[in-house]
C-alpha cells in the first residue's frame, strides 16, 4: 500500500508498508465492516469491504515494483533504481513472487555496469520464479549473454534455447538470433 505526502509540483514520496502490516490492516477493516453491517449502516460496510480489498490487492501486487515497472515502460532507469531502493529487505517485506521479480528489475537495472550482480539477481529472480514466461525468457536471455562475455559457450547455449522455448509470442525473436550469430564468433 503506498502513502502519498504531497510535496511541491505534485511530486509524491513513496512509502512502503510492510506486509504483515498490510494484512493486519485488511483484517481491520473486515472486522470493522462487519461491525457496520451489523448496526445496519450497509454503505460504511461496503465501502470498508472495498478498501480491505484495495489493502489486499496490494499485498499480492506491491506497489513500490508496479511502479519500477512504469518507470522502466518510460526508460526512467534512475526512477526506477530509485524506486526499487526503498525496498530495503525484500525477503521480509515481499512475497516469493514479488521478490522474483525485486530481483528480476534489479538484475535489468544492473547489467550494463555490474555483471557479477546482474548474474546473481537473475538467477535468484529465476530461483523464486517469475510469472510471464516472457519475464522468464528475458531473464535467461541476459544470463546467456552475461555467460557468453564470461566464454561460456555451453551454458549461453543452453540457457538461450530455454529462453527460445519461454518466447511464445516470440518476443525476444530478434534477440535471441542475435545472440546466435555472437556465440559463433566465440
Amino acid at each position: 500500500m503506498i502513502i502519498f505526502a504531497p510535496l511541491k509540483n505534485y511530486k509524491f514520496i513513496v512509502v512502503m508498508i510492510h506486509k504483515n502490516i498490510k494484512l493486519a490492516l485488511a483484517s481491520l477493516l473486515v472486522i470493522t465492516a462487519v461491525c457496520q453491517f451489523t448496526e445496519s449502516n450497509i454503505g460504511n460496510g461496503i465501502s470498508l469491504i472495498l478498501l480491505a480489498l484495495l489493502v489486499i490487492l496490494f499485498y499480492f501486487k506491491n506497489e513500490i515494483i508496479l511502479l519500477a515497472f512504469l518507470k522502466l515502460r518510460k526508460q526512467d532507469f534512475p526512477g526506477a533504481q530509485k524506486l526499487l531502493s526503498k525496498i530495503k529487505n525484500p525477503e521480509t517485506s515481499l512475497i516469493k513472487k514479488q521478490q522474483g521479480y525485486y530481483y528480476y528489475l534489479s538484475g535489468l537495472m544492473v547489467v550494463q555496469t555490474n555483471l557479477n550482480q546482474a548474474e546473481k539477481h537473475f538467477k535468484k529472480a529465476i530461483a523464486l520464479g517469475l510469472n510471464m514466461s516472457t519475464d522468464l525468457a528475458l531473464a535467461k536471455l541476459n544470463l546467456a549473454g552475461i555467460a557468453m562475455t564470461r566464454r561460456r559457450k555451453q551454458e549461453a547455449t543452453l540457457l538461450l534455447n530455454e529462453a527460445k522455448k519461454l518466447d511464445k509470442q516470440n518476443m525476444l525473436k530478434e534477440q535471441i538470433a542475435q545472440m546466435k550469430e555472437q556465440m559463433k564468433r566465440i
